[in-house]
């Protein structure tokens, strides 16, 4: 992480030097514990899959690049009333319309705060192709998933309930669960 040109440093300064090589080495070595635990920590907690508040849908959440994220795992109606897989289809980027919403990726970013919490991520809505601000918080079986705009009290929160792991994966099965 850092790096300290000693090239210039006299024989009176090396004791020194080494000893500010020696701090920084420390400091980064404490900076990966702290990642290295939050991300056991999200595997503990936050991990997992979960059933959105309607029921509907469930979304597996995971840790990516010491953040966590999340993608779409199980729908409880995969079809459209054309019988074909749903689509992203209101996506303002119609580039992306055609991105099947199973397995899509809704949440994104959210790093861990000091309370334990998560903020500073986002959340994507596919039923109306809208990303907001999102912020995370697990108590026992249930995630809070909050969406906001600029100011988090002013967002809306979801409760999300633990779904069971062999929930079946709509990215590996063909069939409907319900």
């Amino acid at each position: 992480m850092w790096t300290f040109d000693n090239t210039a440093v006299s024989a009176t300064a090396a004791p020194r030097a080494g000893r500010v090589n020696l701090i920084a080495g420390l400091a980064s070595l404490a900076a990966a514990a702290v990642l290295a635990s939050s991300a056991a920590s999200a595997q503990s907690k936050e991990a997992g899959i979960w059933y959105d508040d309607t029921g509907k849908g469930a979304v597996q959440v995971f840790p990516c690049d010491g953040k966590l994220c999340g993608r779409i795992v199980w729908l409880k109606e995969p079809l459209g009333d054309d019988g074909k897989p749903l689509y992203d289809g209101y996506n303002p980027n119609p580039n992306m319309r055609a991105r099947p919403i199973c397995g899509l990726q809704v949440l994104g970013g959210l790093t861990r705060q000091a309370d334990g919490s998560w903020d500073e991520g986002w959340v994507y809505d596919p039923k109306v192709g809208k990303s907001y601000n999102a912020a995370i918080e697990v108590s026992g079986k249930y995630l809070t998933l909050t969406g906001y705009l600029g100011v988090r009290m002013l967002g809306q929160s979801f409760t999300w309930t633990k779904a069971p792991a062999s929930l079946p994966n709509c990215m590996t099965s063909k069939a409907a669960a319900n």
